[in-house]
């Protein structure tokens, strides 16, 4: 088999990984553009419990990500994900059984605390050569944004015809999918060992958390699932009460506005990364959330209106969602980009966290015209950080398999590799059997590379 073709191990392992990841991000969505609605059904309800009830599962699923992490290194990755599956399926039994918005509270925080998904791009790491790795990460993030679209609009569907309770309980039925196809389907891999590229190195978090322009993307991702989780507990009454669209054709308003946004976005990245302007794409998509979210607080009471503001919203939103991992790469050194990336997802869980709660509070006391305010002025302040953060080197990622003896190899190894002409950041360790390199593909002498390292 050549290594520039993916066996049919590693085609197997990215697509029952995605599919994994599908199923779990299905059930989640599914609920959001619903919660809002459902929450007012029950016993104990205000506005801030159902904004809890909304974001906790980010708030333990931040906190159990890179625990889950190291624990599948300690024991394994299927126990892991088996095991995180079983206790999200839990928190979601205990949530369809409720008919007090606490015990939804509890089933959610008990959904998140089945964290899995560190454990499920270890094993994908375990399970690919280093050529392929790239490729089954970008097929498991495709499922994710076609998961999370699928739930936006079934969710609304399912609640209309069936209720709150159907929605958790569908959810139990896709975990227990998940399960299935990681017990029967996910191959077993040869060996396990730790990936720097792909998992979180305990030892190196804290320079990730120190580096300013890191930090600048993971706060970008935190304010980014705020004002996405803020927004959505907000739209279910927009349609309802200002637009008098009801519970049952929510999902007529967003299908169509996903699918453009979605199909509006593809020019604009290739052309972003192409020509170099990923920080200006970023800057743009900033701007113009920042500018759909004051369009949302201060004008809509016209169905019209609203459906424009949603594309702008939608769009800037999947450029953003799609366009930070790739800067997190970019800034990342080659040896650390793992624990650079979990640093950045626990980002994006608390911020699910930040924006449940902080609409829930607001809308109790000032309406939701005060959640768009603020998911504005949060723009504002993400578009200062953007526009102050460094250029990018448009570098890739490129991993390679060596041999090297010692650590005064690997570092004699490094420094060759590093004098090739297109690599502009070289690491070697030793103990992994991996050259992890920044390269500059349009400069980059293929035949010298493969020359030190040979596939």
């Amino acid at each position: 088999m050549s290594s520039f073709s993916m066996t049919a191990t590693e085609r197997r392992a990215a697509l029952s990984l995605a599919s994994i990841f599908g199923v779990r991000m299905v059930g989640l969505f599914m609920l959001l553009p619903v919660i809002a609605l459902y929450a007012e059904l029950l016993e104990a309800y205000t506005p801030f419990l159902a904004g809890l009830a909304a974001g906790i599962h980010g708030l333990s699923q931040g906190l159990m990500q890179i625990p889950m992490g190291a624990l599948s290194d300690r024991i394994g990755r299927k126990p892991v994900i088996i095991g995180g599956l079983l206790v999200f399926a839990l928190g979601s039994l205990i949530a369809a059984l409720a008919d007090n918005l606490w015990w939804v509270i509890l089933g959610r925080f008990v959904q998140g605390a089945g964290a899995v998904a560190s454990a499920m791009m270890a094993l994908a790491a375990d399970l690919t050569r280093e050529e392929h790795r790239m490729k089954v990460m970008a097929i498991i993030g495709m499922s994710i944004g076609m998961a999370v679209s699928l739930g936006l609009v079934l969710g609304p569907i399912v609640y209309s015809a069936w209720g709150g309770p159907w929605i958790f309980g569908i959810t139990v039925v896709l975990a227990l999918l998940g399960i299935l196809i990681a017990w029967l389907w996910v191959p077993e891999p040869v060996s396990q060992r730790f990936h720097r590229d792909a998992e979180v190195e305990l030892g190196w978090l804290r320079s990730a958390l120190m580096d300013s322009q890191l930090l600048r993307l993971d706060a970008g991702i935190l304010i980014l699932h705020t004002i996405f989780t803020a927004s959505f507990l907000m739209l279910p009454y927009i349609l309802r009460d200002a637009l008098g669209v009801g519970e049952a054709r929510h999902w007529l308003v967003y299908l169509p506005v996903l699918l453009v946004s979605m199909a509006a976005i593809v020019p604009l990245l290739v052309m972003a990364e192409r020509r170099r302007r990923l920080k200006q794409s970023l800057v743009g998509a900033v701007l113009a959330l920042g500018v759909a979210s004051l369009g949302l607080a201060l004008w809509h009471v016209s169905l019209a209106g609203v459906v424009v503001l949603l594309l702008l919203f939608f769009a800037a939103f999947n450029l953003l969602e799609a366009s930070l991992p790739s800067l997190v790469a970019k800034f990342a050194p080659a040896a650390h980009k793992g624990t650079a990336m979990g640093a950045f997802s626990s980002s994006q869980f608390i911020g699910i966290f930040l924006g449940g709660l902080m609409a829930g509070a607001l809308y109790g006391h000032w309406g939701l015209e005060a959640v768009f305010y603020v998911n504005a002025l949060l723009a504002g302040i993400w578009l200062l950080l953007a526009a102050t953060m460094r250029q990018p080197a448009y570098l890739s990622s490129r991993l390679l398999r060596v041999a090297v003896g010692d650590r005064q190899a690997a570092e004699a190894l490094a420094r060759r590799l590093g004098a090739v002409p297109g690599v502009a950041e070289a690491v070697v360790i030793a103990e992994d059997g991996v050259a992890y390199l920044k390269v500059d593909n349009a400069l980059l002498d293929e035949a010298a590379l493969a020359d030190l390292a040979p596939a």
